[in-house]
């Protein structure tokens, strides 16, 4: 679609959003967008009228820039159990075998998923991959951390006092593919033990903040982000391994606090029906670190929802053509503000309009002018391209529901049509 423009450098459109609901020449609180590509002044060509574009979108006077993450990944042995959606993609979806009438004897007590390749723990995992593709390695660095904690059979309590509940798996780096193979290290390693959030969170604040010990290299400012993942309470520091106390409830959250403290912020999904309930412990995690909490009723609708998340404080993004009176929200939003998509175009000069929402409801938008010509041959990359943003943006719409995303895209289809008829009366 876009061929002149992918054999340039990317060209960043120097214009800034308009934002409605802040104080005018408050730049602090633009939201602000930038396209990379088409680059001004060239043509696209394309075998159908559509054209792609790409660029950069952030909130609240944020550089587009630099985002640390840590996925804190919950390996307890309750994430053993299915996670009810076909994770691995085999065409059977893994069921836990203690909620269903069969015949007994038909799996081993210690069976919780019929499919190990669907379990939660596998969703975790899978859900961590496909973040990696939404993310670009020159301002995204990941790290992983696992956390569980190691009881005794007998007594349910840990093992060792001194003992590590939670384990670096890889530190904050660019190299996906190493990420990637510590993940699939952590899913070999399979789950076990208990659950210590505290140990999983204070892990993350080590590795953000290059405290001592710190196997990661902190990044003058960049924005850090621990995203916690978990199917269940924590049971320790604290006591049993198999009861929830007090004191595991508030070793969490006083890491959180600590986690503020860093300039951290803990974007918490609860994973499994509990989730609904909204469990004090996650929310709070959440609140005082000024992250968010998401519930995640099915644990295995985490592998779509994961993708959906933003670091810079984006919720959605749509494209307008000013000219035909056309609308598109075929766009794919990365976690750290990047996005493409496809606009509908007619040959010849397009004036088109990218509009941001920022998660406080502020807006932004950029307006510019685009060139299109047809070529005879078609792009059948960008073609597909555009199958997987429809595909996934159906996903993310069936299982978010979010009604300020619907409320602002219903907005900007009215002020379309008042802007389309304002520039035929002129």
């Amino acid at each position: 679609m876009t061929r002149h423009a992918r054999t340039l450098p990317a060209l960043v459109v120097s214009i800034f959003a308009v934002v409605s609901g802040a104080a005018p020449g408050s730049a602090e609180n633009a939201v602000r967008v930038a396209i990379e590509s088409p680059a001004p002044g060239f043509t696209v060509e394309g075998h159908v009228h559509q054209a792609q574009l790409t660029g950069h979108a952030a909130a609240k006077g944020e550089r587009p820039e630099h985002f640390d993450v840590v996925v804190a990944i919950d390996v307890s042995y309750s994430t053993t159990t299915a996670s009810g959606l076909d994770v691995d993609g085999d065409g059977i979806v893994g069921v836990n075998p203690h909620n269903e009438l069969l015949p007994p004897g038909s799996y081993d007590e210690s069976v919780r998923s019929t499919d190990p390749g669907d379990t939660i723990l596998a969703a975790q995992v899978q859900a961590a991959h496909a973040l990696l593709e939404s993310l670009d390695p020159d301002r995204v660095r990941v790290a992983v951390v696992s956390f569980s904690g190691e009881v005794d059979p007998l007594t349910a309590r840990r093992k060792r006092l001194n003992q590590e509940d939670a384990r670096l798996e890889v530190p904050l780096i660019a190299d996906f593919e190493a990420v990637g193979r510590a993940l699939g290290a952590v899913l070999a390693r399979g789950a076990h033990g208990a659950t210590n959030y505290a140990a999983g969170i204070r892990i993350g604040i080590r590795e953000l903040a290059g405290l001592s010990g710190a196997k990661s290299k902190p990044r003058e400012g960049a924005r850090r982000v621990i995203l916690f993942l978990s199917d269940g309470s924590p049971t320790l520091p604290v006591g049993r391994g198999d009861v929830v106390d007090a004191g595991d409830k508030e070793a969490a959250i006083r890491a959180a606090e600590l986690a503020h403290k860093a300039g951290i912020s803990i974007n918490a999904y609860a994973l499994g029906p509990a989730a609904l309930r909204y469990p004090k412990v996650m929310t709070e995690m959440s609140r005082v670190s000024l992250g968010t909490y998401t519930p995640v009723q099915r644990p295995g609708q985490i592998v779509t929802l994961l993708q959906g998340i933003t670091f810079a404080n984006v919720e959605d993004i749509v494209f307008t053509n000013l000219t035909t009176g056309d609308f598109s929200s075929d766009v794919r939003l990365a976690p750290d503000g990047g996005f493409t998509g496809f606009v509908p175009v007619a040959e010849g000069v397009n004036r088109v309009r990218v509009t941001a929402l920022a998660t406080d409801g502020t807006r932004g938008s950029v307006e510019f002018d685009l060139k299109f010509a047809r070529a005879e041959l078609p792009d059948r990359g960008s073609m597909a391209e555009l199958d997987r943003i429809r595909r996934q943006n159906k996903e993310l719409e069936i299982q978010r529901m979010n009604m300020d995303i619907e409320a602002f895209r219903e907005e900007q289809r009215k002020q379309l049509e008042i802007d389309v008829e304002h520039r035929k009366d002129q």
